[in-house]
C-alpha cells in the first residue's frame, strides 16, 4: 500500500519511526521542504517543536536526517505531478499548491494521503471526498 505523508507525519517518521509492514511511504516536495525548513530554521511552531525539544547533539543528527531524505521514502517526480496538478486545479480552482501537489501525488501513486490533525483543512477534506 502506498501512502503520502504530510510534513508533520514525515518529521515523526524520521525522528521516531512508525513503519507499518506492507506500507510504502512517500511525501511531496512541498511537505518535504516545509519539514526541512522547520528543522533548520525553526521558529518554535508545531513543525519545529520536535527539533527544539532535542538535546543539541540529537538535534544536529535529526536535522541532518531531514536534509537527506532516506531512499525508502518516495518523492514523486515533479514532471509527472505538474500535469495532474493542472488538471485538478481546472476542476477545483480553490485548492492551494500544497493540496494540489498532495492530491496529484496520491493519484500518481494510487496512494492514500495520511494527514496529521493540524493538516486537515476544509479544502483538502472536501476535495478528498470528491469523486475524480
Amino acid at each position: 500500500m502506498n501512502v503520502v505523508l504530510d510534513d508533520r507525519l514525515l518529521i515523526e517518521e524520521l525522528l521516531v519511526g512508525s513503519r507499518r509492514p506492507g506500507v510504502q511511504l512517500h511525501t511531496t516536495a512541498y511537505w518535504y521542504y516545509r519539514a526541512c525548513r522547520a528543522a533548520v530554521l525553526g521558529a518554535g511552531g508545531h513543525l519545529s517543536g520536535p527539533f527544539r525539544e532535542l538535546e543539541p547533539q540529537d538535534q544536529e543528527r535529526a536535522i541532518s536526517a531531514m536534509l537527506q531524505l532516506p531512499n525508502d521514502i518516495g518523492l514523486p517526480d515533479t514532471r509527472q505531478l505538474v500535469p495532474l496538478m493542472v488538471e485538478i486545479a481546472g476542476r477545483h480552482p480553490k485548492l492551494n499548491l500544497l493540496n494540489l501537489e498532495a492530491v496529484a501525488a496520491a493519484r500518481a501513486l494510487a496512494a492514500t494521503i495520511w494527514l496529521s490533525q493540524r493538516q486537515r483543512t476544509e479544502s483538502c477534506r472536501l476535495f478528498l471526498m470528491a469523486n475524480f
